[in-house]
């Protein structure tokens, strides 16, 4: 009887490995699948948005990134009802009023950071909109009274110092700096980063207080915006401007309907690994994407870059690897 026993334990025990490594290897064959999805898209995202907004069309430059943003949201408001008709997730209880305040913070954002690309390179937007950490420790402290090791501060230090040694501008004859002397494009991402930051926070309530689903959260944001983003178009004019542009370059349509994709795609692919992996593997994915992005406008748009900033890169990119590792917040008792 003893040995029957000791037989089914053992049996047992055989069979509970050989689950948790299918579930090992499936865990890693996900994870490889939604990281390949998040460089692919976010790398081809950044080549477009790079494309439209520096491109030459004739004698014009493209300016309306109000209507870059509206088609964007389109197409994302699209896709993930589209995800929603074929999982069904069930009722969403989320507050409405929730979903308009997070889809302004989140509109601000997408907005100042696209339009800061009129002003700054895209390297520097990007690196830029990599040091989240700090608007996220500004807002959770001030905020939240969330508590962080001391650690957390040394990393977010690193990576403050990163972006001031890639965003320093030398010094220049007083004629070359007269077309840029205010640092507006700078203003704008750090606008950006504070936008996002509270974007986070309204995320956070939803999942905390309506355990809200990505997508229903990707829809019902994008549908607020789109509404916003409608009525900014009509009071500005910028609407009428678009189209007359759009018919004198028909081309533009292509290059911002297949940024909106990617956009769209992106999206689904971070939203998979959060949901699957937690976010601390979703940021890992996403910093490592950035450094690639870099990489590509520069070898692909010829960007330049100093030695000192090649050196602020290589900081942040370090600082936000050990901010994602060890930089956990601390619980409070």
């Amino acid at each position: 009887m003893i040995k029957d026993t000791t037989v089914v334990e053992i049996t047992k025990g055989v069979t509970l490995q050989t689950e948790r490594t299918r579930s090992m290897q499936s865990n890693s064959r996900n994870l490889a699948i939604c990281a390949v999805g998040i460089f692919v898209c976010y790398f081809y995202y950044g080549i477009l948005q790079e494309t439209i907004t520096k491109g030459q069309y004739g004698e014009e430059k493209f300016t309306y990134t109000l209507a870059l943003v509206f088609v964007q949201c389109i197409i994302n408001a699209l896709f993930s009802r589209g995800v929603l008709v074929f999982t069904n997730p069930g009722h969403d209880a989320t507050s409405t009023s929730l979903y308009a305040i997070c889809s302004i913070t989140y509109l601000g954002a997408m907005l100042a950071s696209n339009h800061s690309l009129q002003h700054v390179t895209y390297p520097t937007q990007v690196l830029a909109k990599s040091a989240k950490p700090i608007p996220v420790m500004i807002l959770g402290v001030l905020v939240a009274r969330k508590r962080y090791p001391l650690a957390k501060y040394f990393f977010v230090l690193m990576i403050v110092i990163g972006v001031a040694m890639f965003m320093y501008k030398d010094k220049k004859p007083a004629k070359a700096m007269e077309g840029h002397t205010i640092g507006f494009g700078e203003v704008l991402l750090l606008v950006s980063l504070t936008l996002d930051g509270l974007t986070g926070a309204s995320q956070d309530r939803m999942r905390s207080d309506y355990q809200t689903k990505p997508h229903n959260m990707m829809m019902n944001v994008n549908l607020w915006s789109i509404l916003w983003l409608a009525i900014s178009l009509i009071i500005s004019g910028e609407g009428l401007e678009f189209l007359g542009f759009a018919q004198r370059h028909p081309v533009v349509l292509l290059y911002m309907l297949s940024f909106s994709v990617a956009s769209a795609l992106g999206q689904n692919f971070i939203f998979m690994t959060v949901t699957s992996f937690g976010p601390l593997t979703c940021s890992i994915v996403t910093t490592t994407r950035k450094f690639f992005t870099i990489l590509g406008s520069v070898l692909i748009f010829g960007n330049p870059m100093l030695s000192r900033q090649w050196l602020g890169t290589i900081l942040v990119f370090i600082g936000l690897g050990l901010d994602s590792r060890y930089g956990k917040e601390k619980k409070n008792k």
